[in-house]
């Protein structure tokens, strides 16, 4: 009886062409409604359609890409609706995250935070969308990893990554000069162990931008 499991090395061509793919989607590097191919997928990273097909099934899973019923492949355009839930996601798993975080928030992480946010700046000076997207979830994700709710932070990045190609394009609408006010105001809310200020810091950071595409 012939063996159909994937082999180690298999799996692992698998994994990198997900994670690749994954996070080229969740920091906006490709637009809402782009159309993507196996065959594209498979030249772009060096592979065979086996594991392009299969970053497409679970991409597909966690929202990140549509599939349509003549089997086009794309990311999705959200409507304002859909925005507007996952808006919505974002203030309750993101301020929750930051809420059991607070606890652990010691002095070299608050530190690391601002460092990021000086990331984030020069991000705005240049003008680098992808590279402010990165930036902006990678302070968000320094927070929350101190949460230590593995699962709940989970849930927050399949958010983020439905959101990425949508952000791109927030990007362009908000033409930003400086980096979120409201990373600021998350910041000192750490230093003073202001639970009330933190949870409103974040809730107004994670839904503001998203408001102005539903308006």
């Amino acid at each position: 009886m012939l063996n159909t499991r994937p082999t180690e090395s298999q799996t692992a061509t698998h994994d990198r062409v997900y994670r690749a793919l994954r996070s080229r989607i969740m920091h906006g590097e490709i637009a809402p409604g782009q159309a993507l191919t196996l065959r594209g997928i498979g030249k772009e990273f060096g592979v065979s359609m086996t594991p392009a097909r299969e970053t497409v099934r679970r991409l597909a899973a966690e929202g990140a890409l549509s599939l349509s019923t003549s089997g086009r492949v794309s990311t999705p355009e959200l409507t304002s609706d859909r925005i507007e839930e996952l808006a919505a996601l974002r203030a309750l798993l993101e301020v929750e995250l930051a809420s059991r975080a607070l606890p652990r928030a010691h002095i070299a992480l608050i530190d690391r935070l601002q460092s990021i946010n000086m990331s984030v700046a020069e991000m705005v000076t240049k003008r680098d969308a992808v590279g402010y997207i990165r930036a902006n979830l990678e302070f968000h994700r320094t927070l929350y990893l101190r949460a230590q709710a593995p699962a709940m932070l989970a849930m927050a990045e399949t958010v983020w990554l439905q959101l990425g190609p949508t952000m791109r394009a927030l990007y362009g609408r908000l033409r930003r000069t400086e980096p979120p006010h409201y990373h600021k105001l998350m910041i000192a809310a750490l230093k003073a162990g202001d639970e009330p200020g933190l949870r409103l810091a974040v809730r107004s950071d994670v839904t503001q931008g998203l408001r102005l595409l539903v308006s």
